[in-house]
């Protein structure tokens, strides 16, 4: 019988485990719209939700890919472990409030050649039409010449700073290598709502102000 663990050492593991499995994922299911993973933990098993923008690519031909999938994770994470694994997969309702999604989205529009402005602007357009409070998109590297600098979109209303950011705003970072280098993109997204973790329920910005309509009396007129 192994010996129990730390809370410290077992919450350690669970980041390191969630970390990992994101990162194989993401080079695995980057042309298939990967959105995020959660993971969650049952006595019997232990299921890998994916959340992607194309999930019929995800599962494959007849479910063989997600199959696949299954098979890698469980060699590679749960070799040693009696608890099985089980993936599934879960489309990602707007995928223009997904910051990896738009990340990847940018991502093959640079590499396919298309101009850096007009591809960021195209990416803040789509966001704000989906119902984003604001935008920012940041592109780094060689963008024309041999000299690398950055360019920042920017559209809407973002916050960066405080507890509120790490709810409200969806951030994202990708690479694409060109012919003259690599370039960096980064792509937040400021969300209209964000999910309570305590309650489950919709939260809104703790300075936001409600004005109520005034009550109308109904007084009778003699």
């Amino acid at each position: 019988m192994s010996p129990p663990i730390s809370k410290k050492r077992k919450f350690i593991n669970d980041g390191v485990f969630q970390a990992e499995l994101n990162e194989f994922l993401a080079r695995i299911l980057a042309e298939d719209g990967y959105s995020g993973v959660e993971v969650r933990v049952t006595p019997i098993r232990t299921e890998v939700i994916i959340r992607a923008t194309r999930t019929r690519e995800v599962l494959g031909d007849k479910g063989r890919r997600i199959r696949e999938l299954t098979s890698l994770v469980q060699k590679r994470f749960f070799n040693k472990s009696t608890n099985s694994v089980e993936l599934f997969a879960e489309r990602v309702e707007h995928r223009g409030l997904c910051a990896m999604a738009q990340a990847e989205s940018l991502r093959y529009k640079l590499l396919k050649g298309l101009a850096v402005r007009r591809a960021c602007y195209g990416v803040l357009r789509h966001i704000m039409e989906s119902g984003a409070k604001g935008c920012e998109v940041i592109v780094s590297g060689k963008l024309r010449a041999q000299r690398a600098k950055s360019m920042k979109f920017r559209d809407g209303y973002l916050i960066s700073t405080g507890e509120p950011s790490k709810r409200f705003v969806n951030t994202a970072t990708r690479s694409a290598q060109l012919k003259q280098g690599v370039l960096g993109i980064k792509v937040k997204i400021m969300l209209p709502t964000a999910v309570d973790s305590k309650t489950g329920l919709p939260s809104i910005l703790p300075d936001n102000i409600s004005v109520l309509e005034p009550k109308i009396d109904n007084v009778e007129t003699l």
